[in-house]
């Protein structure tokens, strides 16, 4: 039985991988922190391991003795309350990891590295908007990217013979999903909040599609390349919140659209609020950067050529899901 370790477990990513793995009988170890949620992690057949990613050390012991042919590497944050906590977090945690699982020489067949179409930031802004592919130069405008595109450069330059696969989705939404939860809510309260003028590309990918991407990178991931993932379509800014509100039965709807500097405002406040009171908000600067950026479009075609990624989930199929799973857990 092929045993495979999955940080990030408990989380809206990693919670999907750990089930995948059941269904497929693999022997599932689900990486947590003491403190996480076990919610969706409660089938009996799941391992459970204590890691602490802050200490190269204690990875060391914690993962003595175990033998993993695959670990899929879903552990991070998107928000912090402190910028610094995103570098500490996922560039450092993924370093500790992966010199961890070297220096007790872990027989790996496969690491997936799972990063972020955010590490490339506003480039081909130009309209028509090009396809952001591998060939580009990451120019990330978040502190989230940069940390995922430092953990990137770390594993290309020190990190050569590990045999690592890097996937980057665009935006993640499903079930589970706590950000695009956000919208829906704001929705259902009968305000659709938009800002920025300029035409808006977005992408967009279900969660279960990055799992399928998972194990087929497992299967035939080619060590050293980075993928992107997206459910191969194009959407423009209101599309996502038209199905919402289809799938809410149409309610009355006050649609804004304001300027960025709007925008702006209500983030900088938001992560002074955030500081302040020690509490992680959607509205910080990250998030005014990402709503200001204007295009997400990326180039899946070789997810496909050498994986075999078929995206199953447009959001005409992934929305009324997700709403209707909001609804049975009385999200919404």
């Amino acid at each position: 039985m092929e045993k495979i370790l999955i940080t990030g477990a408990s989380g809206f990513i990693g919670s999907f991988i750990v089930e995948e793995a059941l269904r497929r009988e693999m022997e599932v170890w689900a990486a947590v922190r003491k403190s996480s949620s076990r919610e969706y992690l409660s089938d009996p057949r799941i391992h459970f391991i204590e890691l602490n990613l802050s200490s190269e050390d204690d990875l060391r012991r914690q993962l003595e003795g175990h033998a993993f042919d695959y670990v899929v590497h879903a552990a991070g944050v998107t928000k912090c309350i402190h910028r610094d906590d995103f570098r500490r977090i996922n560039t450092e945690g993924t370093k500790n990891l992966i010199r961890a699982l070297k220096a007790i020489g872990m027989p790996l067949r496969k690491f997936i590295y799972l990063s972020s179409l955010s590490i490339f930031g506003p480039i081909h802004e130009e309209m028509p908007y090009q396809e952001i592919s591998e060939l580009d130069t990451p120019q990330p405008n978040t502190a989230y990217g940069r940390s995922k595109l430092e953990a990137e450069l770390w594993i290309e330059r020190e990190a050569k013979d590990f045999p690592c696969v890097i996937l980057r989705p665009t935006g993640v939404y499903g079930p589970r999903e706590r950000d695009y939860f956000l919208m829906a809510k704001s929705i259902r309260g009968h305000v659709d909040f938009a800002v920025g003028y300029k035409p808006q590309v977005i992408t967009f990918v279900y969660v279960l599609d990055v799992v399928q991407a998972v194990f087929l990178a497992l299967e035939r991931g080619k060590v050293g390349q980075k993928y992107f993932l997206s459910d191969g379509y194009e959407y423009s800014s209101r599309t996502f919140s038209d199905l919402i509100l289809q799938e809410l039965g149409d309610p009355f709807c006050l649609r804004i659209k304001a300027p960025l500097w709007v925008l702006r405002v209500a983030t900088f406040f938001g992560e002074y609020f955030g500081r302040l009171t020690g509490r992680i908000t959607a509205l910080n600067n990250d998030k005014y950067h990402i709503l200001r950026q204007r295009n997400w479009r990326c180039n899946i075609q070789p997810a496909r050529d050498e994986l075999g990624y078929q995206p199953q989930w447009p959001l005409s199929v992934g929305v009324p899901t997700t709403i209707q799973w909001y609804k049975d857990q009385h999200w919404l």
